[in-house]
């Protein structure tokens, strides 16, 4: 029996790239493979990823119930199973393979599911700026002062060490108000599942949508610049 039979009888459905097989034409409904001829279909690369993976666009996911969908998919689309097939039916493999394996690291990291969403519904979430928090503009340009300093300091001399002590003291800082933006975030998103829950459609539920959506953005923002001074810093410190 041909392994991939068995899921016909399961109806598992996702947005396919075509509204008929490629290779015997019949109507295809959303199923992954053709249930005429049993081919493999590609999935849409339209397919935003939280559909590929069967969940709604929340931000608090269960990560089990992904990792399961995942190992589901995984074992659909895999291209151990296509070795022996047309090179049509490989090349689909491999191609849903790398969407499910892009969409899966993807929603499984809350800070780049949350990039990712941002992007969906507002657009240009990429454009982080690379100016710092208004907040923080004179402790960075301070910092920096610092670090550049340390760099041209013989790090064994006595100046050396206090200017490590110190810039130890500022990654401790910097780190704590990461963890603080990162709890804010945590708060925006299930303020954000609570408004997808509720499922209305009018100008109010627009207008917060919009601010919540533009208060993530601002965190994203601030929490991606702090966390390259971090880096900076262990890099510089090591």
């Amino acid at each position: 029996m041909d392994h991939h039979h068995t899921h016909g009888t399961n109806s598992r459905e996702l947005q396919m790239a075509r509204s008929m097989c490629w290779h015997c034409q019949s109507e295809v409904s959303g199923e992954y493979f053709c249930e005429r001829c049993v081919k493999v279909q590609p999935v849409s690369k339209d397919l935003d990823y939280f559909t590929c993976m069967g969940f709604p666009r929340r931000l608090t996911i269960d990560l089990r119930q992904l990792e399961t969908k995942f190992y589901e998919l995984s074992r659909a689309f895999h291209p151990d199973f296509f070795q022996n097939k047309s090179e049509e039916e490989q090349t689909i493999s491999l191609g849903n393979s790398a969407m499910l394996n892009t969409a899966y690291r993807m929603l499984r990291d809350p800070i780049q599911r949350a990039e990712y969403l941002l992007d969906l519904e507002a657009g240009a979430v990429k454009e982080i700026r690379t100016s710092p928090p208004a907040d923080l503009f004179e402790e960075i340009l301070e910092l920096q002062d610092t670090l550049d300093e340390y760099r041209a300091t013989d790090r064994t001399s006595e100046t050396g060490r206090q200017l490590r002590t110190k810039l130890l003291a500022e990654q401790h800082t910097l780190e704590q108000r990461k963890r603080s933006m990162e709890t804010q975030l945590q708060q925006l998103f299930t303020d954000w599942d609570a408004l997808q829950d509720r499922g209305e459609a009018n100008s109010q539920t627009r207008v917060e949508r919009d601010r919540l959506l533009k208060q993530m953005r601002e965190i994203l923002s601030n929490r991606a610049y702090v966390k390259n001074i971090v880096n900076d810093l262990v890099a510089t410190i090591a």
